[in-house]
């Protein structure tokens, strides 16, 4: 059975599991904002079988007509993914939810990431940037300072987990293409780090790495610019796999 959270007449009417939280229920399926704070009260390990169905329910109120202008409902999902991506990283279950984290991340593409003012997000670029964060920034021990953690185990914590990998970096390199400048910009940090730590899962996308590198470069990049600097950074992935 399934629980609707808005009437049967609403065209927002949206299902929602009765598996997740009660109060991740109320905060997405009525968009009560002014409860969406009381789910940093519950203890991680109580919604973390929630999450894979909130991230699916964020996915559908972000891809509504009306959310790039409905500041309620940007701020209750804001509130809500930062929740989510700190249980994540709090009970270590991205693997588990990696799928419905990648899905929303993708569905991000779908809209606009350039914003219209400089040092402005997009209501979609910063779901975007949250997310990659989630998935791609290198995690601090709560027992060590990031300065006391060797560079090697700050980063195999995060990009030794192959089927998120696999997963992620596909998405990760459209956003290459897609974003806006700040979010190209970090993105690329994170894919070089990918590609110290798993660069197998790159070697598949040099063509479109190097096409976005030379965009930025040159004017109208020829197929021999762009075949030369493909040998090259595949023959350097060799050395790594």
């Amino acid at each position: 059975p399934w629980i609707a959270e808005h009437g049967p007449g609403s065209t927002e009417s949206q299902m929602i599991q009765p598996t997740m939280h009660q109060l991740f229920r109320l905060v997405l399926g009525q968009k009560d904002l002014s409860r969406a704070g009381d789910l940093f009260s519950l203890d991680d390990a109580e919604i973390e079988d929630s999450l894979t169905e909130a991230l699916e329910q964020i996915k559908v109120i972000s891809s509504s007509l009306d959310y790039q202008t409905n500041n309620n409902d940007q701020a209750v999902v804001e509130i809500c993914i930062t929740r989510i991506t700190t249980a994540i990283r709090e009970t270590e279950s991205i693997e588990k939810h990696a799928r419905a984290l990648v899905g929303l991340w993708d569905s991000c593409l779908e809209h606009n990431l350039r914003p219209a003012r400089k040092d402005e997000d997009t209501p979609h670029a910063k779901i975007a940037s949250d997310i990659m964060s989630c998935i791609l920034q290198p995690p601090c021990d709560p027992n060590n300072s990031k300065d006391k953690m060797p560079f090697g185990a700050q980063l195999y914590c995060n990009y030794n987990r192959t089927p998120v990998m696999v997963l992620a970096v596909p998405i990760a390199v459209k956003f290459l293409h897609r974003g806006s400048k700040e979010l190209c910009r970090n993105m690329s940090n994170y894919l070089s780090l990918a590609a110290i730590a798993k660069a197998d899962l790159l070697a598949d996308h040099t063509e479109g790495i190097i096409r976005s590198i030379l965009q930025g470069l040159l004017p109208k990049p020829t197929s021999l610019d762009l075949q030369c600097a493909t040998n090259w950074v595949e023959e350097t992935l060799e050395e790594f796999c």
